[in-house]
């Protein structure tokens, strides 16, 4: 390994402690190196705070130390002015020397004029260290920026002969029961995914036949943003996706009125529907959605061929009937036992 790469991969693994909690800015990673030991760290903790640049560099008392100095970084500094300064102006003022960066910043409020402004001032840059891991830690932001939408996962689980759905009749009323196919540390898992995406995406009928929270229960963080599809506002006041605990916005045709964290916005459900309501979520700056279903709901973001991860769980048993899965087709990026119950299997597009 490079000797530069090895400093950068500290800084990569620095950067995820912020999955969850940077949106809408990406994650960002920084480390201050000198005489070939690590002199500070730091990573951008939440949206608003100091960059990961700023709490690398403030870490630092003795500023002398800096003169023969390198900084390196997951992305390239920023330099306008935000809710917080220009990240290159500091580095600049602080008299660092050398800068090495992973990938530019695909924002055109950034894109390249950092590293101008840096060189503009003498210091030395190297870029591209690292270039496809830096990416794909930021792989929403610049999803967001380059494809102009929310990086969207597709997310369900079957069983091991393809059903993704069985309802029991139980009772005289002939009631439905829920059947659970995934195992409990699988529902976790997917409860962790939620906290670390902006919103997460179920129909109409996933909401009347489960009547889900689509919350963050089962482990700690945000609650993503709830998005429902509800064409013609089906959906009664009494389902917990309509009570007001959890910002949400429901998509329907009808004209309805906001109420305390919901915005109903009006869509035409005929014709380019994903991709009007994935320009919607990129209008408010919405990175990245998770697709929970129903099959239907799924179907459309993969008949539209618009996703760019999917996330199945493969669950070790048989079902007699139900409904059947949607199939993707794409490159499998990783392969993961969840204990003796399920297998998780997630996807790119080819």
């Amino acid at each position: 390994m490079k000797y530069e790469e090895i400093f950068m991969k500290r800084a990569i693994q620095l950067a995820k402690n912020g999955l969850g909690s940077t949106s809408p800015n990406p994650m960002v990673g920084c480390v201050i190196e000198r005489n070939s030991l690590i002199l500070s760290e730091g990573w951008h903790y939440q949206k608003g705070k100091s960059h990961a640049e700023v709490n690398a560099i403030n870490m630092v008392n003795n500023v002398s130390l800096f003169f023969d100095s390198t900084l390196y970084v997951t992305l390239e500094p920023c330099v306008h002015f935000g809710k917080t300064p220009p990240c290159v102006d500091l580095i600049i003022k602080s008299n660092i020397p050398r800068v090495v960066i992973g990938v530019q910043d695909p924002c055109h409020k950034v894109k390249g004029l950092g590293i101008q402004k840096l060189k503009e001032h003498g210091i030395e840059v190297i870029e591209n260290v690292l270039t496809d891991q830096c990416r794909f830690l930021n792989k929403r932001f610049f999803t967001f920026y380059e494809k102009n939408r929310p990086y969207v996962i597709l997310k369900w689980a079957q069983s091991e002969n393809g059903f993704m759905d069985f309802l029991k009749k139980k009772g005289k009323k002939k009631k439905k029961k829920r059947f659970w196919i995934s195992g409990i540390y699988s529902r976790q898992l997917s409860h962790k995914w939620r906290s670390e995406e902006d919103s997460v995406l179920v129909g109409k009928n996933t909401v009347l036949n489960d009547n889900p929270k689509l919350n963050v229960r089962k482990w700690f963080g945000n609650n993503p943003i709830r998005i429902i599809l509800d064409r013609n506002l089906n959906i009664s006041p009494s389902y917990f996706v309509l009570n007001g605990k959890q910002q949400t916005i429901v998509f329907t045709e009808k004209k309805k009125e906001n109420q305390k964290n919901i915005e109903f916005i009006q869509i035409s459900f005929e014709k380019k529907i994903i991709k009007n309501i994935l320009n919607h979520l990129y209008k408010k700056k919405i990175l990245s959605l998770i697709v929970e279903g129903g099959k239907m709901t799924l179907e459309s973001f993969i008949k539209e061929n618009i996703w760019d991860e999917s996330r199945i769980f493969f669950c070790r048993f048989f079902l007699k009937k139900g409904l059947y899965a949607p199939i993707v087709y794409g490159k499998i990026l990783k392969k993961v036992d969840i204990d003796d119950h399920d297998q998780l299997i997630i996807k790119i597009p080819f």
